[in-house]
């Protein structure tokens, strides 16, 4: 069950060539997110992995990891951390700076999201440079959080995040890869 329902979120994820830019594939979630099946069966694929592992919280990456990771949360009985760009939250909080390929950027979650000791699953879309993850797993981790795992829905490895992501010593489970001259495999377990 868990490979079906991996390959119909591969297959119901649009490719998009030469955006933003010529030689870019952008790889859209939004059919995934709009076919009521295909949705579930994404949801369904992360409860199953995680519905028995020790967590206390889920943070959802601003903007697509809030959309899952929300959604995930509920289903787990868990609450739920925004991990958002700079300037979007209200109360006191802690940033994280990252490098962008034409520029800065940063993310932030409130002081007072984590306690120490809590164990977080982190979520977003997909991990590409790791940039926005590696800060998201930084700013978690100096609250005293431990980062049990990310969780994506698409890995494209070949920009380096998921290696990057490696270094810190956070696992990574993503449910599609694509890879170099567009293969694309599908790994649900």
């Amino acid at each position: 069950m868990q490979t079906d329902y991996a390959e119909l979120v591969r297959r119901t994820i649009r490719s998009v060539p030469d955006w933003p830019k010529p030689g870019v594939v952008f790889r859209d979630i939004t059919p995934v997110l709009q076919d009521p099946r295909t949705f579930r069966a994404l949801i369904d694929l992360f409860v199953y992995r995680y519905m028995r592992q020790r967590l206390d919280l889920v943070a959802g990456v601003d903007a697509r990891g809030f959309i899952i990771g929300s959604v995930l949360a509920y289903e787990l009985n868990l609450g739920f951390v925004p991990v958002r760009k700079q300037g979007k939250l209200p109360y006191r909080t802690v940033a994280e700076p990252y490098s962008l390929e034409y520029g800065n950027s940063a993310v932030e979650i409130h002081t007072d999201a984590v306690r120490t000791g809590q164990r977080v699953l982190l979520v977003d879309d997909l991990i590409a440079t790791g940039g926005t993850m590696l800060a998201a797993v930084k700013l978690l981790q100096r609250l005293g959080a431990n980062v049990v795992e990310a969780a994506t829905i698409i890995d494209l490895p070949e920009l380096g995040g998921s290696a990057a992501l490696a270094t810190t010593g956070t696992p990574l489970y993503s449910i599609c890869r694509y890879g170099a001259e567009g293969t694309e495999s599908a790994a649900g377990v």
